[in-house]
Protein backbone atom coordinates (compact mmCIF):
# COMPACT_ATOMS: atom_id res chain seq x y z
CA UNK A 1 0.00 0.00 0.00
CA UNK A 2 1.05 3.59 -0.68
CA UNK A 3 0.36 6.21 1.98
CA UNK A 4 -0.20 9.62 0.38
CA UNK A 5 0.49 12.54 2.72
CA UNK A 6 -1.33 15.77 1.81
CA UNK A 7 -0.82 18.88 4.00
CA UNK A 8 -3.90 21.09 3.56
CA UNK A 9 -4.20 24.74 4.48
CA UNK A 10 -6.95 26.84 2.88
CA UNK A 11 -6.84 24.79 -0.32
CA UNK A 12 -10.49 24.92 -1.33
CA UNK A 13 -9.62 25.85 -4.92
CA UNK A 14 -7.18 23.00 -5.52
CA UNK A 15 -7.66 20.07 -3.12
CA UNK A 16 -10.28 18.29 -5.26
CA UNK A 17 -7.99 18.31 -8.28
CA UNK A 18 -5.24 16.78 -6.13
CA UNK A 19 -7.60 14.03 -4.96
CA UNK A 20 -8.85 13.40 -8.49
CA UNK A 21 -5.26 12.89 -9.62
CA UNK A 22 -4.91 10.09 -7.04
CA UNK A 23 -8.19 8.58 -8.14
CA UNK A 24 -6.93 8.55 -11.75
CA UNK A 25 -3.74 6.58 -10.96
CA UNK A 26 -3.39 3.56 -13.22
CA UNK A 27 -2.50 1.20 -10.38
CA UNK A 28 -6.00 1.66 -8.92
CA UNK A 29 -7.34 3.52 -5.88
CA UNK A 30 -7.29 0.34 -3.78
CA UNK A 31 -3.51 0.72 -3.55
CA UNK A 32 -3.69 3.99 -1.60
CA UNK A 33 -4.45 5.36 1.81
CA UNK A 34 -4.80 9.13 1.59
CA UNK A 35 -3.93 11.07 4.75
CA UNK A 36 -5.06 14.68 4.55
CA UNK A 37 -3.61 16.74 7.38
CA UNK A 38 -5.89 19.74 7.82
CA UNK A 39 -3.39 22.30 9.09
CA UNK A 40 -5.87 24.72 10.68
CA UNK A 41 -7.73 25.65 7.48
CA UNK A 42 -10.27 28.46 7.84
CA UNK A 43 -11.93 28.11 4.42
CA UNK A 44 -14.15 25.36 2.98
CA UNK A 45 -11.30 22.88 2.40
CA UNK A 46 -12.37 20.36 5.02
CA UNK A 47 -16.05 20.51 4.00
CA UNK A 48 -15.12 19.86 0.37
CA UNK A 49 -12.97 16.86 1.33
CA UNK A 50 -15.76 15.43 3.49
CA UNK A 51 -18.18 15.72 0.58
CA UNK A 52 -15.61 14.09 -1.69
CA UNK A 53 -15.20 11.20 0.74
CA UNK A 54 -18.97 10.64 0.75
CA UNK A 55 -19.15 10.59 -3.05
CA UNK A 56 -16.03 8.40 -3.43
CA UNK A 57 -16.38 5.62 -0.83
CA UNK A 58 -14.01 3.43 -2.86
CA UNK A 59 -11.13 5.68 -1.78
CA UNK A 60 -9.45 5.24 1.60
CA UNK A 61 -9.25 8.87 2.78
CA UNK A 62 -8.68 10.13 6.30
CA UNK A 63 -8.70 13.72 7.57
CA UNK A 64 -6.43 14.56 10.48
CA UNK A 65 -7.08 17.94 12.10
CA UNK A 66 -4.38 19.95 13.82
CA UNK A 67 -3.78 23.62 14.68
CA UNK A 68 -1.81 25.46 12.04
CA UNK A 69 1.82 24.45 12.41
CA UNK A 70 3.27 24.65 8.94
CA UNK A 71 3.85 22.21 6.12
CA UNK A 72 6.69 20.27 7.76
CA UNK A 73 4.68 19.55 10.89
CA UNK A 74 1.69 18.55 8.74
CA UNK A 75 3.78 16.14 6.68
CA UNK A 76 5.28 14.65 9.83
CA UNK A 77 1.84 14.18 11.36
CA UNK A 78 0.76 12.20 8.32
CA UNK A 79 3.92 10.15 8.03
CA UNK A 80 3.81 9.16 11.70
CA UNK A 81 0.41 7.47 11.30
CA UNK A 82 0.95 6.08 7.79
CA UNK A 83 0.55 2.32 7.32
CA UNK A 84 1.91 1.99 3.79
CA UNK A 85 5.00 0.16 2.62
CA UNK A 86 5.63 3.24 0.48
CA UNK A 87 5.20 6.93 1.28
CA UNK A 88 4.15 9.52 -1.30
CA UNK A 89 4.07 13.27 -0.75
CA UNK A 90 1.50 15.44 -2.53
CA UNK A 91 0.84 19.11 -1.87
CA UNK A 92 -2.77 20.26 -1.97
CA UNK A 93 -2.20 22.51 -5.00
CA UNK A 94 -0.41 19.86 -7.08
CA UNK A 95 -1.57 17.00 -9.31
CA UNK A 96 -0.11 13.69 -10.45
CA UNK A 97 -0.24 12.42 -14.00
CA UNK A 98 -2.12 9.08 -14.21
CA UNK A 99 0.94 6.80 -14.60
CA UNK A 100 3.04 8.55 -11.96
CA UNK A 101 2.99 5.97 -9.18
CA UNK A 102 2.95 2.94 -11.50
CA UNK A 103 6.13 4.06 -13.25
CA UNK A 104 7.95 4.95 -10.05
CA UNK A 105 6.94 1.77 -8.23
CA UNK A 106 8.56 -0.28 -10.98
CA UNK A 107 11.94 1.09 -9.91
CA UNK A 108 11.30 0.85 -6.16
CA UNK A 109 10.39 -2.84 -6.55
CA UNK A 110 13.41 -3.66 -8.74
CA UNK A 111 15.79 -5.54 -6.46
CA UNK A 112 18.67 -5.16 -8.90
CA UNK A 113 18.52 -1.35 -9.01
CA UNK A 114 17.98 -0.98 -5.23
CA UNK A 115 16.18 2.37 -5.45
CA UNK A 116 14.92 3.61 -2.06
CA UNK A 117 13.65 7.05 -3.00
CA UNK A 118 12.52 8.38 -6.34
CA UNK A 119 11.25 11.70 -7.66
CA UNK A 120 10.28 12.82 -11.18
CA UNK A 121 10.08 15.87 -13.38
CA UNK A 122 7.17 18.32 -13.53
CA UNK A 123 6.02 21.42 -15.46
CA UNK A 124 8.31 20.88 -18.45
CA UNK A 125 11.47 20.38 -16.40
CA UNK A 126 14.67 18.91 -17.81
CA UNK A 127 17.64 17.19 -16.20
CA UNK A 128 20.49 19.68 -15.76
CA UNK A 129 24.05 19.58 -14.44
CA UNK A 130 25.18 18.11 -12.07
CA UNK A 131 22.58 15.37 -12.64
CA UNK A 132 23.09 12.89 -15.49
CA UNK A 133 20.67 10.35 -16.90
CA UNK A 134 21.79 6.71 -16.91
CA UNK A 135 20.68 3.79 -19.07
CA UNK A 136 17.54 3.35 -16.94
CA UNK A 137 16.41 6.97 -17.49
CA UNK A 138 17.36 7.74 -13.90
CA UNK A 139 19.60 10.49 -12.54
CA UNK A 140 21.27 9.74 -9.20
CA UNK A 141 20.79 12.19 -6.33
CA UNK A 142 23.68 12.70 -3.90
CA UNK A 143 24.40 15.19 -1.13
CA UNK A 144 26.93 17.20 -3.13
CA UNK A 145 24.62 17.39 -6.13
CA UNK A 146 21.86 18.66 -3.85
CA UNK A 147 24.18 21.35 -2.50
CA UNK A 148 24.82 22.51 -6.05
CA UNK A 149 21.23 22.22 -7.24
CA UNK A 150 18.16 20.89 -5.44
CA UNK A 151 16.09 18.81 -7.83
CA UNK A 152 13.20 16.49 -7.07
CA UNK A 153 10.10 18.52 -6.17
CA UNK A 154 8.26 17.33 -3.06
CA UNK A 155 5.02 16.24 -4.76
CA UNK A 156 6.95 13.96 -7.10
CA UNK A 157 8.58 12.00 -4.25
CA UNK A 158 7.78 8.34 -3.57
CA UNK A 159 9.91 6.30 -1.19
CA UNK A 160 10.16 3.14 0.87
CA UNK A 161 9.12 3.05 4.52
CA UNK A 162 12.74 2.34 5.47
CA UNK A 163 13.48 6.02 4.77
CA UNK A 164 11.33 7.02 7.75
CA UNK A 165 13.11 4.47 9.89
CA UNK A 166 16.66 5.52 9.02
CA UNK A 167 16.14 9.27 8.53
CA UNK A 168 13.20 10.39 10.65
CA UNK A 169 11.10 13.44 9.90
CA UNK A 170 11.11 16.92 8.41
CA UNK A 171 12.65 19.62 10.60
CA UNK A 172 9.51 21.34 11.91
CA UNK A 173 11.46 24.42 12.98
CA UNK A 174 12.63 25.06 9.42
CA UNK A 175 10.19 27.03 7.26
CA UNK A 176 12.34 27.56 4.15
CA UNK A 177 14.23 24.98 2.07
CA UNK A 178 12.89 22.33 4.44
CA UNK A 179 12.39 19.81 1.64
CA UNK A 180 16.03 20.18 0.57
CA UNK A 181 17.08 19.62 4.18
CA UNK A 182 15.10 16.39 4.32
CA UNK A 183 16.47 15.19 0.97
CA UNK A 184 20.03 15.85 2.17
CA UNK A 185 19.48 13.83 5.34
CA UNK A 186 17.82 11.02 3.39
CA UNK A 187 20.83 10.84 1.06
CA UNK A 188 23.09 9.65 3.90
CA UNK A 189 21.54 6.17 4.11
CA UNK A 190 19.44 5.70 0.95
CA UNK A 191 19.78 5.39 -2.82
CA UNK A 192 17.97 8.35 -4.38
CA UNK A 193 17.10 9.02 -8.02
CA UNK A 194 15.15 11.31 -10.29
CA UNK A 195 13.12 9.60 -13.01
CA UNK A 196 13.68 11.73 -16.10
CA UNK A 197 10.02 11.80 -17.03
CA UNK A 198 7.39 14.46 -16.42
CA UNK A 199 4.87 12.92 -14.03
CA UNK A 200 3.33 15.83 -12.10
CA UNK A 201 1.80 19.26 -12.55
CA UNK A 202 2.62 21.56 -9.66
CA UNK A 203 1.69 25.03 -8.45
CA UNK A 204 -0.51 25.77 -11.45
CA UNK A 205 2.45 25.23 -13.76
CA UNK A 206 4.49 28.13 -12.36
CA UNK A 207 8.27 28.22 -12.37
CA UNK A 208 9.49 26.43 -9.25
CA UNK A 209 11.67 28.97 -7.46
CA UNK A 210 10.97 32.52 -6.38
CA UNK A 211 7.55 32.94 -7.94
CA UNK A 212 4.96 32.26 -5.26
CA UNK A 213 4.50 30.77 -1.82
CA UNK A 214 7.40 30.46 0.59
CA UNK A 215 10.04 30.30 -2.15
CA UNK A 216 9.09 33.82 -3.25
CA UNK A 217 10.85 35.14 -0.12
CA UNK A 218 14.37 34.94 -1.44
CA UNK A 219 16.16 36.30 1.68
CA UNK A 220 14.45 33.72 3.91
CA UNK A 221 15.07 30.98 1.36
CA UNK A 222 18.74 31.92 1.41
CA UNK A 223 18.78 31.56 5.21
CA UNK A 224 17.29 28.09 4.87
CA UNK A 225 19.82 27.10 2.21
CA UNK A 226 22.73 28.29 4.35
CA UNK A 227 21.28 26.48 7.38
CA UNK A 228 21.29 23.25 5.33
CA UNK A 229 24.91 23.80 4.35
CA UNK A 230 25.99 24.42 7.96
CA UNK A 231 24.13 21.32 9.11
CA UNK A 232 25.90 19.14 6.55
CA UNK A 233 29.25 20.58 7.67
CA UNK A 234 28.61 20.16 11.40
CA UNK A 235 27.45 16.58 10.84
CA UNK A 236 30.81 15.98 9.08
CA UNK A 237 29.23 15.02 5.77
CA UNK A 238 31.35 17.63 4.00
CA UNK A 239 34.80 18.98 4.90
CA UNK A 240 35.83 22.54 5.72
CA UNK A 241 37.18 23.34 2.26
CA UNK A 242 33.99 22.01 0.66
CA UNK A 243 31.95 24.11 3.07
CA UNK A 244 33.79 27.28 2.03
CA UNK A 245 33.46 26.51 -1.68
CA UNK A 246 29.76 25.66 -1.42
CA UNK A 247 29.18 28.78 0.71
CA UNK A 248 30.68 31.00 -1.97
CA UNK A 249 28.84 29.20 -4.76
CA UNK A 250 25.47 29.50 -3.02
CA UNK A 251 26.02 33.20 -2.26
CA UNK A 252 26.70 33.83 -5.95
CA UNK A 253 23.49 31.96 -6.85
CA UNK A 254 21.58 34.12 -4.40
CA UNK A 255 22.92 37.36 -5.89
CA UNK A 256 22.02 36.13 -9.40
CA UNK A 257 18.45 35.33 -8.26
CA UNK A 258 18.05 38.80 -6.74
CA UNK A 259 19.36 40.39 -9.93
CA UNK A 260 17.02 38.34 -12.14
CA UNK A 261 14.02 39.32 -10.01
CA UNK A 262 14.80 43.02 -10.52
CA UNK A 263 14.90 42.67 -14.32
Amino acid sequence: MISVIIPMYNAERTIINALNSIKAQTIGVQEFEVLIVNDGSTDQSKKLVQEYMESHPEMNIRIIDQPNGGVSKARNTGMKVAYGDYIALLDSDDEWLPEKTEKQLKFLKDNFLQVDFITALRNGEKIWFPYRINQHNLAKITLRKLLLRVDGQTSTALFKRKVLENTGWFDEAQKYSEDANYWMRISESNNMYILAEELAFTGGGKRSFGVSGLSANLPEMEKGIQKNLREMYHSKRIGRLEYILFFLFLKIKYVVRIFKRKL
